[in-house]
């Protein structure tokens, strides 16, 4: 008697005044302390860490990363486990090395950018030209470039919503190709990264049409202070560098796929995702293995409350976020035709940190529910962030063809201290913090998987901010 009433109260949800029954939010309250007791996720980010390791795409550890994630899947309890088959640019990072040989002679900690092609096997060597960002770039006479080595100095800023990694990502996205165009032999820019350490972070670049592609490495943060000081002696500056990095065809990976099946609404999709990918420099702890067990540990407790879900949660581990949105494109190209079934979406990107907010892109009638579910997670120390969701860099596909999405917010400034460098390893991630995180994605994913309504939908190729690699 008393499991029927709990049905018929979830049911009136929110026909009522009240967004969250008294019945839904404390079910909601159990399903969060239970969350805090669970150590599903650390397990996950433990073994694929140290079982798989760094998986970028197209490598032997990418095809490892997806057989070890559908039998995880499957000893979890999770249905209808597939690998959809998705096709990867194979990029070989080889070895990168520079040395600044005038005026004072001394090794520089190096990586290459992902997509950038190598040297001549003797290497480049050539004099430095210091600019801070695209914009000052554009205002040099192409004389000034013209067989020299462009060093972009500007230095991301730390911060705790991550705006400083939308500046400086520019540089990296497009710094080689511009500065191809003005003559330049290669490229050199302080990381997009916030590191104080000599590890320098890689990351994703593109080529220019019409020029011939030049090499472009990132330098450590310590590496291009010691670069900029002695361009501050107005003695000219020549550095040497080298790299073997190249373009291997094409391979096979998957975005992997679970669900916890719905009760009378199963055909109703709540997707919960992360990539699956990670740059090879470290162990892509948190970019993007928490994100991995966090979704998974999320749907799983969700999925084993007394009150199932009534939509289908469904994990979505996609393929090659790091270098092209593969698996992100092909999961919506297939879905396209579905995607009035995907009532709302969560992505998992941006490491485990101290949670702060929850933001949502959803109909302005259905505000009053998330307002309702962000008082939820109150306790976890995520407050009101407005409605500029963006979904992620995954789910921002679907969010283009009209999904709603909510953003769950935490501190960025220790995230880009570890992004895409050798330090993201497996010790950095906090367990407690770890736990955290899955209490809030599994509260958000069970309340929006039970309530009347859904998130309603939003205007097709609506503007959004684009989430950064």
């Amino acid at each position: 008697m008393q499991k029927l009433l709990l049905i018929a109260v979830l049911a009136a949800a929110t026909t009522s005044a009240e967004p969250l029954a008294p019945a839904a939010q404390a079910e909601a309250r159990a399903l969060r302390e239970k969350a805090l007791a669970d150590d599903t996720a650390l397990d996950l980010v433990r073994s694929l860490t140290t079982e798989v390791g760094p998986r970028s795409a197209g490598s032997p550890g990418d095809a490892r990363a997806v057989a070890w994630t559908v039998a995880k899947l499957k000893s979890l309890g999770f249905a209808n486990v597939r690998a959809e088959p998705v096709t990867v640019p194979r990029w070989v990072r080889g070895e990168a090395r520079a040395e600044i040989t005038a005026p004072w002679p001394q090794p520089l900690a190096v990586t290459s950018l992902g997509g950038s092609l190598g040297t001549p096997p003797e290497g480049v060597e050539a004099e430095v030209v210091p600019v801070t960002t695209l914009a000052d770039l554009a205002r040099q006479p192409p004389e000034r470039i013209a067989g020299r080595i462009v060093f972009f100095t500007g230095r991301m800023e730390r911060t705790r919503d991550g705006a400083g990694y939308g500046r400086a990502v520019a540089t990296r996205g497009q710094g080689a190709a511009e500065a191809a165009k003005l003559g330049a032999v290669a490229m050199l820019m302080r990381s997009a990264g916030t590191s104080a350490r000599r590890t320098p972070h890689t990351g994703a670049m593109s080529v220019a049409d019409g020029a011939p592609p030049i090499a472009a490495l990132a330098l450590s943060n310590p590496d291009a202070d010691l670069l900029e000081r002695q361009l501050a002696s107005g003695l000219p500056v020549r550095v040497r560098l080298a790299s073997t990095a190249r373009y291997d065809g094409e391979a096979q990976s998957a975005n992997v796929i679970g669900e916890i099946p719905g009760r009378d609404l199963r055909d109703e999709i709540v997707l919960l995702g992360a990539h699956l990918d990670s740059w090879d420099l470290g162990t892509g702890a948190h970019d993007d293995a928490t994100g991995v067990g966090i979704v998974t540990a999320a749907a799983r407790i969700a999925g084993s409350m007394r009150e199932r879900p009534r939509r289908t949660l469904r994990v979505v581990l996609f393929a090659n976020e790091e270098f092209g949105l593969s698996g992100a494109k092909a999961y919506a190209a297939a879905n396209a035709a579905a995607i009035e079934r995907h009532v709302v979406g969560l992505e998992a990107d941006a490491g485990a940190f101290q949670l702060n907010g929850l933001a949502a892109r959803v109909d302005p009638d259905r505000l009053p529910l998330v307002r309702a579910i962000q008082a939820l997670l109150e306790p976890l120390g995520i407050g009101y962030a407005g409605t500029e969701a963006s979904g992620g860099a995954d789910l921002g596909q679907l969010r283009e063809l009209g999904m709603p999405v909510i953003d769950i917010d935490s501190d960025a400034a220790p995230y880009f201290d570890l992004h895409h460098t050798a330090d993201d390893t497996f010790d950095k991630v906090d367990p407690e913090l770890l736990r955290q995180h899955v209490a809030a994605y599994a509260v958000v994913a069970w309340l929006a998987a039970t309530v009347e309504g859904g998130f309603g939908r939003l205007p097709v190729a609506v503007a959004a901010p684009a989430a950064i690699r």
